[in-house]
């Protein structure tokens, strides 16, 4: 019998599509959607809009308590859809930690892809200037396990379309792998 996996990160740099995604695959499988930057505290958002990367410490409680909403979202029968960055290898083990069998959306885009679209996002804390640092402290999860990798430049209804067959999938192995 195949088991669909129960909770997903999609996650990404800024400006990678992770809401818009991460919206379109709840609609489709009726999935909650947990919108990461929902629980970043006020000084996280602060620092943030003022051009300032976070760091280890700023993101390790904010981690936290994504985990713990993604737990509770499983352990209530729901699939946990969440949005979040999860650019270091320790995020995302974080994460795992707390929702074991844990899968990856990696949604893969350029450096100028990422500042065109961030310049175009109405009211978001997060600046263009903050680009660079994203692609700095992002650590490839190609390899690792429940991991899809996605070419973000993909219109969302096809992106959404890839993961619910891969949901549906029991480790994604079997899936050709875009990007």
């Amino acid at each position: 019998m195949v088991f669909p996996l129960s909770a997903i990160v999609v996650m990404g740099v800024a400006g990678c599509g992770k809401s818009s995604v991460g919206n379109a695959i709840s609609q489709r499988s009726g999935g909650r959607l947990i919108e990461g930057d929902v629980f970043h505290p006020a000084a996280n958002i602060k620092k943030m809009s003022a051009g300032i990367p976070l760091d280890d410490e700023d993101r390790a409680g904010w981690l936290t308590r994504l985990g713990e909403e993604m737990s509770a979202c499983v352990a209530s029968g729901e699939r946990a859809i969440l949005t979040c960055s999860a650019l270091k290898r320790a995020y995302r083990d974080k994460l795992r930690a707390a929702v074991p069998g844990l899968g990856f959306v990696f949604l893969q885009l350029s450096r100028e892809e990422a500042a065109e679209r961030v310049n175009h996002r109405p009211d978001h804390f997060m600046p263009a200037s903050l680009i660079d640092s994203q692609f700095a402290t992002l650590e490839s999860p190609i390899g690792e396990p429940l991991t899809l990798p996605l070419d973000a430049s993909q219109p969302i209804t096809e992106l959404a379309e890839t993961v619910d067959a891969w949901l549906h999938n029991r480790d994604g192995a079997s899936l050709p792998h875009s990007a």
